[in-house]
């Protein structure tokens, strides 16, 4: 029987980064099991699954033409009550119409307990052509998709607008329809780096033509792991791996480039400016050997160039936007004392069953007093440290990053004169 490398890709808007790689390797995977299911392909044959932010795709080995021919073998009633007064019961009867054939032409086995009527026969197995748009379509419904949407005048839907489908088995083009689009053998490339249609002859040159001639690396893995090389002579720490996935994620031709900013920023907390360059600007900020902050940060650009000046500059410009908010907000926040924002955590809900946040600080404080009462510590410190734990949490620069509350609680308490073993509680 004709094998030959089947490649699966749908073409799209940019996908949620943030769950990309799921979204790839679920796609392939589904795909895959179906075959391999439907033995198209042997289980444990290996599939390189891709995933960019506008295509998902998998290209799966030695898949048939023509599925095996299948074997059918069905169970019917016992033997021993198959019979009444010598004429068949309506469970024979009925079993044998069931089948398609005559009660003379089911045979009998036994199923290790008793005898039984049973029914073999063999069919031709089908052709991928029949199924393979099929196996697709039910692919793409298991998806962890987090929302659908509809485009144009159609009634198609999907989580972002599909523009290509490409189906491939070896050269040849397996006919079939998936979210409206009929198969074909072309795909685009990078959206700046390359312009027009490019043709797929066969499944085994995707990767290769897609990044010679669309400057697009298909797999996610391999654009990972070419960030992360590129990453690792400028960052003296292990690189954020959650953040890594997800500028894989936002590229498809991926250069690193190192960007500065004004040491004087340094005088915010590190952990301010760490959050906001890599929440809002995706920069991985460059840290000496201790984890200690340095003017500089690293920018993953989807645009490869020997002359990255401009980008650099513009990166540089963004960054020191953002990079004075959160100055802002830290010198606003230091001109009011803490101990002033506790009475106003009253408007401020914890749980609709357990009171504001005040009253949990007041529950908080008395648990605190008791607990260091029984420990023999010093009470009133531990009172102190109650009363003030959550009033960082009326600050400007929680509400921008709540990822930090506590920890500006105590930036806030030693900038204000609260004595290191209350701010540190």
């Amino acid at each position: 029987m004709t094998q030959a490398i089947v490649l699966i890709e749908l073409f799209t808007e940019e996908l949620p980064p943030k769950v990309l790689q799921k979204l790839g390797a679920s796609f392939a995977k589904n795909i895959f099991d179906q075959l391999a299911k439907q033995q198209f392909v042997a289980a444990d044959v290996k599939f390189t699954e891709f995933a960019t932010p506008r295509r998902l795709g998998v290209s799966i080995p030695n898949v048939l033409a023509i599925q095996p021919q299948q074997h059918i073998e069905r169970k019917g009633p016992a033997v021993a009550s198959a019979y009444k007064d010598g004429q068949p019961t309506p469970a024979l009867t009925g079993f044998a119409k069931s089948c398609g054939v005559a009660i003379d032409q089911l045979e009998k086995m036994s199923d290790g307990k008793q005898d039984v009527f049973v029914f073999r026969s063999t069919k031709p197995g089908a052709s991928l052509d029949a199924i393979l748009a099929g196996v697709v379509e039910a692919a793409l419904k298991q998806l962890p998709a987090p929302k659908l949407m509809r485009w144009g005048d159609g009634d198609v839907q999907f989580m972002r607008p599909v523009h290509g489908l490409i189906m491939l088995h070896g050269s040849r083009v397996v006919p079939g329809e998936v979210l409206g689009l009929k198969s074909g053998n072309t795909t685009y490339g990078h959206r700046f780096l390359s312009s027009g249609a490019i043709a797929i002859p066969s499944a085994d040159q995707y990767e290769s033509i897609l990044e010679t001639k669309g400057s697009v690396i298909a797999s996610f893995t391999k654009r990972r792991d070419k960030i992360a090389a590129q990453l690792k002579p400028h960052l003296a720490q292990e690189v954020d791996s959650v953040l890594l996935d997800e500028v894989t994620a936002l590229v498809e031709s991926p250069a690193v480039y190192v960007g500065t900013f004004d040491p004087a920023f340094l005088a915010v907390p590190q952990e301010c400016l760490i959050l906001s360059m890599k929440q809002h600007q995706k920069y991985f900020p460059i840290t000496d050997a201790s984890g200690k902050l340095q003017p500089r940060f690293a920018v993953i650009s989807n645009v490869p160039t020997a002359t990255p000046q401009e980008i650099i500059h513009g990166n540089e410009r963004v960054s020191r936007a953002r990079l004075g908010d959160a100055q802002f907000f830290y010198q606003q926040d230091k001109k009011n004392k803490l101990a002033d924002r506790v009475e106003k955590l009253g408007n401020v809900v914890y749980h609709n069953k357990l009171g504001s946040q005040l009253q949990r600080v007041q529950r908080l404080q008395k648990l605190a007093g008791e607990i260091a009462r029984k420990l023999k510590a010093d009470e009133a410190e531990a009172e102190r440290a109650a009363y003030l734990c959550k009033a960082d949490l009326l600050t400007d620069m929680v509400g921008e990053f709540p990822e930090l509350q506590g920890i500006m609680g105590r930036y806030y308490a030693l900038a204000q004169g609260v004595a290191p073993q209350i701010a540190d509680a």
